[in-house]
């Protein structure tokens, strides 16, 4: 399985995917998505403010200046958590398999523009995700550029 996303497009937005399998429970993999100490760590901007239930916010921010709220769509453990930041809505979902589980991470965007941009970030923090949930020390590559020009070229 490949962790590179792919781009798709659904009712005239566009769609980030990328997959990754781990050989652990939904159950642990999904406690890594949710729990504020570990989504601080791999989801941007994150300040560990969130209210775990559906309705509930999860705080941003930008170290710019600007604060915003993500209102949570969707909470099913261990199977699906969802929320909407501004007018993108982020859609993870676990599902079991032999032997662990495959997590799917979908964002859905307006601007094509962006998606080399966005795809690259994803791919970064979910690779750090990856990190936490393998118990490893927490490195953040230096290969943005690498990956833009990856997804540069896939997505034209």
């Amino acid at each position: 399985m490949s962790t590179y996303g792919s781009l798709h497009e659904k009712e005239g937005r566009h769609v980030l995917v990328f997959e990754r399998k781990y050989p652990f429970s939904p159950e642990k993999v999904f406690r890594f998505i949710t729990d504020p100490d570990y989504f601080t760590q791999w989801y941007p901007f994150a300040t560990g403010e969130m209210n775990i239930s559906v309705g509930g916010k999860i705080k941003f921010d930008d170290g710019e200046g600007s604060i915003y709220e993500a209102v949570i769509t969707e909470l099913n453990p261990p199977n699906s958590f969802c929320f909407r930041e501004v007018d993108d809505l982020i859609e993870i979902s676990i599902h079991e398999e032999d032997q662990g589980c495959i997590l799917t991470f979908c964002h859905t965007f307006d601007d094509r523009t962006m998606a080399i941009y966005t795809a690259a970030g994803w791919h970064r923090c979910l690779d750090v995700l990856d990190q936490l949930i393998h118990s490893r020390t927490i490195v953040w590559e230096d290969n943005a550029r690498e990956l833009r020009e990856y997804y540069n070229e896939k997505f034209e």
